[in-house]
């Protein structure tokens, strides 16, 4: 070893160089990139890499989990609350512990969201094969569970020599980084590997500040693209999370208003703006608004920033005209070119402000401009009749009062979650964002994660936890909040407690419908038998009733503070106690968990067509038939 180098185990290598990487907010505030550890360590990490971590656990928190995937699942919520900035880290051993993590690596790469994942690997030497929980390939002996990560990892590598961090974790904080690339990063560590000692260079470790890229679009596509929005005469545009995560909301406004275009927003794009802003129409697709979705059926261009205009945005490809000219602006040329649009590839703020420069004094018309506010005001009419319970039976909420209720308690520093289920479009579709602190804060300020992209039951029961480590710290003032049906809660409650002890507050309100209602609705409205969905329908004895949960004792258990109220269809009492639970989680630190029984069948409808394969023996193939006809493939 020389004063150039310094002589550290793998392990020790891997987590000083972490802690020696910083990041740049939107506000400009420098923060570790790295801000904590998520760890279930067993015979693949506890030595290796659990020792490492312990030499700098003041530095490097690790926190304790009860589940490889919701602990990962946690970090990842963590790294969007922050906007893409910060990267948690998620470690296991090998074998079950790490299998279980891949499901989060699947949401993160899915949804362009950064995670970097250290599973524990197999013995490099092989003296000791098989060792316990190795899973043997006969014809391929370097093939490990850890495997499994390669198609959900946007950066794979194992680690068999100490030096290959040298060339490979440059790449890492690349990948972790980079808007275009961003996701998920698996770098699997062989448990011997781990604790073998290299002589590093010292410059690997000193300290370095990872600023995101700010691609600049290419001249002439701009060009392009302000001659084809000069062309249209029912322009629209489309926020996306490409938008969220550039912290380009309040230029975005800025260039609807100046052109004179109506806006709308994807299921990652939501609250960013303004729900009273007169330009803005709504959210967008199947689990949106039949605001946005009239506005886009009309539209001759649309402007996608930031967004791969998935099926759940475009209608399964019904939602937008045959003949729309499509703009699509995005710092990933491969979601760019999508659907033969006219691909403008660059940063969402940058583009847009080159994009106004080539427009000049170009607006769209004012009696188009105004079908936004005219169009949102039957759909908030509609969400009004919902939430005051016109068609809400005596026994049981509607989801619309729930998400009401939590809607009406929010300020413009809290945070609200969904995923999976029927919740999302609750959230998506009938949220109302009031203020929006574009540039107040050190984040976009966005206030929700919906987690639609990969659809992950159980995400929204522990990505709180993750929230609200990163939320406290970025917006004191602010709480977080969850809504989710029994679904969910009973696939991954586990990090409830973890949350509990570690002292992170937030609120889940745990919606009652008995079963996974809207799979059930799904599987209904297009003609078939309820089966296997709702617990009534399911095989057993305890279809009948018999059986089941208490969530109030359940979640009390895990160390929460519970409110009870599913013995009534009272909207107030429902109110009352969220706002009880909202004051007690901060005051006690800890999740307090809301529990209320809703309808099965009392959904916020879009009206839109979503594809999903119907069999011909079913009622709703003619439906099918008819959307497939509708159905865009070639713009």
């Amino acid at each position: 070893m020389s004063a150039r180098t310094v002589r550290l185990t793998t392990a020790q290598a891997l987590v000083r160089w972490m802690i020696a990487q910083r990041s740049e907010l939107l506000d400009g505030t420098e923060v570790p990139l790295f801000p904590g550890v998520f760890a279930i360590f067993g015979h693949g990490n506890v030595l290796g890499l659990g020792t490492a971590l312990y030499d700098v656990r003041d530095e490097l928190p690790t926190w304790r989990a009860q589940n490889e995937q919701g602990m990962a699942l946690a970090a990842i919520a963590y790294a969007r609350a922050m906007d893409r900035r910060q990267v948690m880290v998620a470690t296991s051993s090998v074998g079950p512990g790490a299998l279980n993590m891949v499901t989060a690596a699947g949401l993160a790469h899915a949804n362009r969201l950064p995670v970097l994942l250290l599973p524990g690997d197999t013995f490099t030497g092989r003296a000791p094969d098989p060792v316990l929980q190795q899973v043997e390939h006969f014809g391929e002996p370097t093939l490990s569970v850890n495997d499994a990560f390669r198609p959900v990892s946007r950066y794979f590598d194992r680690i068999t020599r100490p030096e290959q961090l040298i060339a490979t974790l440059p790449q890492v904080a690349r990948v972790l980084t980079d808007p275009a690339d961003c996701g998920p990063v698996t770098i699997a560590l062989p448990q011997d590997v781990q604790a073998e000692v290299h002589d590093f260079p010292a410059g690997m470790f000193e300290r370095r500040l990872h600023r995101v890229p700010r691609t600049r679009p290419d001249v002439e596509s701009v060009a392009q693209a302000g001659s084809i929005l000069r062309s249209a005469e029912r322009p629209l545009i489309v926020l996306g999370g490409g938008v969220r995560y550039s912290g380009a909301g309040a230029e975005a406004l800025a260039f609807a208003e100046q052109h004179r275009i109506p806006v709308v927003e994807t299921v990652a794009g939501r609250t960013l703006v303004p729900h009273d802003h007169r330009l803005y129409g709504g959210a967008l697709g199947i689990i949106g608004s039949t605001s946005a979705n009239a506005l886009a059926v009309r539209a001759d261009v649309v402007v996608a920033v930031g967004t791969r205009l998935q099926d759940f945005t475009t209608s399964s490809w019904t939602g937008f005209a045959p003949d729309v000219r499509l703009v699509s602006v995005n710092a990933a040329r491969f979601d760019a070119v999508k659907h033969n649009a006219h691909a403008v590839v660059g940063d969402a703020r940058e583009t847009l402000a080159e994009l106004t420069a080539s427009l000049g004094s170009w607006a769209g018309s004012r009696e188009w401009a105004d079908q936004a506010a005219v169009e949102k005001k039957k759909w908030d009419g509609h969400v009004d009749g919902l939430r005051a319970g016109r068609h809400s039976s005596e026994t049981a909420l509607s989801y619309a009062q729930v998400t009401g209720i939590v809607n009406d308690a929010s300020t413009p520093d809290d945070y609200v979650l969904a995923a999976s289920g029927g919740m999302p479009g609750e959230l998506h579709g009938g949220w109302r964002t009031g203020e929006v602190k574009h540039g107040a804060s050190p984040t976009s300020g966005a206030t929700m994660d919906l987690e639609y992209g990969f659809s992950c039951m159980g995400y929204e029961v522990v990505a709180p936890w993750g929230a609200a480590m990163a939320r406290e710290k970025t917006h004191p003032a602010g709480l977080v909040t969850s809504i989710f049906g029994d679904g969910s809660y009973l696939m991954l409650n586990s990090e409830i407690y973890s949350a509990a002890f570690a002292g992170h507050p937030y609120v889940a309100v745990v919606c009652d419908n008995d079963g996974y209602a809207v799979i059930h609705r799904l599987q209904t409205n297009q003609g078939a038998a309820g089966f296997n969905n709702l617990l009534a329908d399911s095989r057993g004895p305890g279809a009948d009733g018999s059986v089941s949960v208490d969530f109030a004792a359940h979640a009390a258990a895990l160390g929460a503070h519970v409110e009870d109220v599913r013995d009534t269809a009272d909207v107030e009492v429902l109110r009352a106690a969220y706002q009880r639970a909202r004051e007690t989680a901060r005051a006690q630190r800890r999740p307090a968990v809301v529990v209320c029984r809703v309808q099965h069948a009392a959904w916020t409808e879009a009206g839109a067509w979503w594809e999903t394969g119907v069999p011909s023996s079913l009622s709703g193939r003619a439906a099918y038939d008819d959307g497939k006809e509708r159905q865009v493939r070639w713009l």
